[in-house]
């Protein structure tokens, strides 16, 4: 079956602190133009999570995807690093750690991908019903 793509939008942000509040206002802009409002809250946080772990452990510029494709929303984060991400079990007294934990609890599913030069992507699914 091929995946009927409904809509998307991309951006590519830069390796800075302030990167992570713009991919939640791009997800929070896009979720709310497509009337998918009820989404925002999670995907905004999962976007928040791996653009910081872009910046953090990429160190590179990366590249936001949001699309809608047979009922789901897709969010995908693209960099320059061929590490995949790692989830930890950070400790109750740890200040990080817990971001690829948010992902698996708010996604409907993640995962990562690479791509022809190696690049990887780490996406999360949500669905877009209510």
């Amino acid at each position: 079956m091929v995946p009927v793509v409904g809509w998307s939008h991309e951006t590519v942000l830069a390796c800075e602190p302030m990167s992570a509040a713009l991919a939640r206002d791009f997800v929070c802009l896009h979720l709310v133009a497509h009337h998918l409002s009820h989404l925002v809250e999670d995907v905004r946080l999962v976007a928040s999570e791996l653009a910081t772990n872009a910046v953090t452990h990429a160190q590179t510029s990366f590249r936001v995807t949001l699309s809608s494709s047979n009922g789901s929303v897709l969010l995908a984060i693209q960099d320059a690093s061929t590490a995949a991400p790692v989830m930890s079990a950070p400790s109750v007294m740890d200040m990080r750690g817990r971001g690829l934990m948010i992902v698996e609890l708010l996604s409907q599913e993640w995962g990562t991908r690479t791509d022809g030069h190696g690049f990887k992507s780490v996406w999360a699914s949500f669905p877009s019903g209510p």
